[in-house]
């Protein structure tokens, strides 16, 4: 099996079935032999979206993103103390500190990414490509 995490706005445009979704990731979603990972940063970040006011949901993130993560199959995974830890290991290529304490992640788990974020393509991850 493929375990491949979800970069938030991956996971957001699954959930949302959104055409910006690409293809290689759309025709896999649903078939067997991948895991889709959610991340809690995910969670975390699009919650500090959607109260800024950045980020519009069907539903406020506590109603709405349980039964969509749910639905959609993906399989959570919490942050990590270790992966914390990681992070003053990463060099900064990216600023984000979403992306970042994801990418730390991938790395200690040694999971493929979904992204379409370029800036990840600097890190020792395996960006998913179908």
């Amino acid at each position: 099996m493929r375990t491949i995490l979800l970069d938030t706005q991956i996971a957001l445009w699954i959930l949302a079935d959104s055409p910006r979704l690409p293809k290689h990731i759309r025709t896999v979603s649903p078939q067997e032999g991948f895991c889709w990972i959610f991340h809690q940063a995910s969670l975390w970040e699009i919650q500090i979206k959607y109260s800024l006011g950045k980020l519009p949901l069907p539903d406020r993130p506590e109603t709405y993103l349980p039964s969509a993560i749910r639905d959609a199959g993906f399989q959570k995974s919490p942050i990590e103390d270790d992966g914390i830890y990681f992070l003053a290991k990463l060099p900064n290529h990216h600023s984000d500190p979403f992306d970042r304490l994801l990418i730390a992640h991938a790395i200690l788990h040694a999971w493929e990414v979904a992204t379409t974020d370029s800036q990840w393509e600097g890190y020792p991850v395996r960006i998913f490509r179908g």
